[in-house]
């Protein structure tokens, strides 16, 4: 399981299966039909980090820091931790030297990731 796996298990998102369910055999000259899509349901991720957030006795900041977001999560948050997600989700080289740098991508790519897997996350998270 990759790090960032982890972060969508936490948030209860789980990826579609992307295998069909197998169709009943067709009747002779019948034509075949695909089963309809599955509507992808969204996990409302701004309640249950701000809800998190509430049970916590740190003033943690997950909307602008990947460090307190990945705390709330019970993530390790460490720099070795955050440098391994970086890579998994492909931080361009030339941020990987500066921490701060890094840290803004990959909060921003977290969040943008989370929201195409199915988590909502408001627009000016996302900007």
């Amino acid at each position: 399981m990759g790090f960032f796996s982890k972060i969508l298990e936490k948030l209860g998102i789980t990826k579609a299966s992307a295998e069909a369910t197998p169709a009943a055999p067709a009747s002779p000259g019948s034509v075949p039909t695909a089963p309809p899509p599955k509507p992808v349901a969204l996990v409302d991720v701004v309640a249950q980090l701000e809800q998190r957030a509430k049970a916590n006795p740190q003033k943690l900041n997950w909307r602008t820091s990947i460090v307190d977001l990945l705390k709330l999560l019970e993530i390790d948050s460490s720099f070795a931790a955050r440098k391994e997600l970086a890579a998994e989700l492909g931080c361009p080289a030339e941020l990987m030297g500066d921490s701060a740098k890094m840290n803004i991508w990959l909060h921003k790519s977290v969040l943008t990731r989370i929201a195409a897997n199915g988590g909502n996350v408001p627009k000016e998270l996302l900007d």
